[in-house]
């Protein structure tokens, strides 16, 4: 932990959970390129639409636990996901926290998740989200606020992106995965604001932000499948 240079109502000083590493979420890149393109046949659509510059969160569609690992495989930028703290089990806490990755509690307002979230996003960096809280069919019909929180909070686009094809069938080899250099397609959208451009942080003004973030995710995933045929 380092220390944060101000003071709480006590005097005492104020610590500030650590920088999640950028080199670190590289790494992770690295590996999930060799991993993603090595198991599966990834097809990537619209890489280039992602800023090569600042901060951007990433917003995926969550039906299969590959989706992150894909989402990180075939990005053209290294990203740091903002995965549920049960996935931080005996080694993989340490891997996942080396590679950069930032680990949530789910059933509270988790402060230290949220200012590191907020880190990534203030040093330039690419932040990700599962919007729709938990795996589930993978639509964007069940948003939570926390992705309109750090889109106007963190002053960064949003880049949707659709995963499709991971949940289709179960592998032969090994059944929680897709079957072995079976097809997946990852498209990328355009970037957009998700604020009114008023500034405002009000719940109202983030309600409106999680309606209008619903509207383009959804669109979004509507041309993904039209274009991939899925």
């Amino acid at each position: 932990m380092c220390r944060h240079p101000r003071r709480g109502e006590a005097g005492r000083e104020v610590t500030r959970p650590a920088a999640a590493s950028e080199w670190g979420a590289e790494v992770g890149r690295r590996i999930g390129v060799g991993l993603m393109y090595g198991l599966f046949k990834p097809r990537v659509l619209g890489a280039w639409k992602v800023p090569a510059t600042g901060p951007v969160i990433f917003a995926v569609n969550h039906s299969h636990n590959i989706d992150g690992p894909m989402v990180m495989g075939v990005a053209p930028r290294p990203t740091h996901f903002l995965i549920k703290q049960e996935a931080f089990i005996g080694p993989l806490d340490p891997f996942l926290t080396g590679i950069g990755q930032l680990k949530v509690d789910r059933t509270t307002a988790d402060r230290t998740a949220i200012t590191r979230a907020l880190d990534v996003l203030a040093a330039g960096g690419v932040l990700g989200i599962f919007p729709e809280g938990s795996r589930g069919e993978g639509d964007f019909a069940s948003l939570r606020a926390g992705l309109a929180y750090f889109a106007v909070r963190g002053d960064a686009p949003i880049v949707p992106i659709a995963v499709l094809g991971s949940s289709e069938r179960s592998g032969r080899l090994i059944k929680g995965l897709p079957p072995l250099r079976s097809r997946i397609d990852v498209v990328f959208g355009d970037p957009f604001e998700a604020g009114d451009g008023s500034g405002r942080r009000t719940r109202r003004a983030l309600d409106e932000a999680t309606e209008r973030i619903q509207k383009q995710l959804t669109t979004h995933l509507e041309n993904a499948r039209r274009l991939t045929g899925r």
